[in-house]
């Protein structure tokens, strides 16, 4: 199946590309969201868990910003993994220093995360990005060009969409409903964002500030 996907052109129609689409939109922000919560258990010591991101789901759209970079930058170089690699590591890593540093620096936003405060940091540049993120996204894109794209695209294929396309929509819509409830809904209606209400709840946040 890998072969097959990496050598030919893999055309998709209009019901098989939005699977695709809606089902990367939902697995590569749970993936950030996972990712993201167990490193901050080790950050800690292994001592507690933080919630991650805004919203009530497991869901961090900077992985999906990312996921789909990546999809646009590598996918036509999927023959050449070391290229693959390198030109996701280094894209996503721009991704992630100019949106800290702009949300932060330039609009006046909450530090969503500061390398300056967590462990292997090396390579630390203004607490925006490090070496180890960078190497993390690199290898996350390896998964999503080589593993997880091949598979959606072999399911888009064989699979009755009737089934799997109202699920992916659904799913999607929900992730991307519970990100405009707290990113814009909460904001125009002063409504609680979930993070209030987590922490109400007891859950852990981090924060912050340098």
């Amino acid at each position: 199946m890998l072969r097959e996907y990496i050598e030919k052109e893999n055309k998709l129609n209009k019901k098989q590309k939005l699977f695709v689409i809606a089902t990367i939109i939902t697995i590569s922000g749970i993936f950030g969201w996972l990712y993201e919560f167990f490193f901050y258990y080790l950050n800690s010591g292994f001592k507690t868990f933080y919630m991650r991101g805004g919203n009530f789901l497991p869901w961090i759209n900077i992985y999906t910003y990312g996921a789909f970079l990546i999809i646009l930058l590598t996918y036509q170089r999927r023959k050449h993994p070391l290229q693959v690699f390198l030109i996701s590591a280094i894209s996503t890593g721009i991704l992630e220093y100019f949106s800290g540093y702009i949300l932060y620096e330039k609009l006046g936003w909450l530090r969503c995360w500061s390398y300056n405060e967590e462990i292997l940091n090396f390579g630390n540049i203004g607490g925006f990005v490090c070496l180890r993120s960078i190497v993390v996204f690199g290898i996350s894109a390896l998964l999503l060009i080589y593993g997880i794209l091949p598979i959606l695209i072999k399911l888009s294929k064989e699979k009755d969409l009737k089934v799997l396309l109202p699920i992916s929509i659904i799913l999607c819509s929900i992730f991307l409903f519970d990100e405009i409830y707290n990113l814009l809904i909460t904001a125009l209606f002063h409504l609680p964002r979930a993070s209030t209400i987590y922490k109400q709840l007891g859950f852990h946040y981090i924060y912050f500030t340098k």
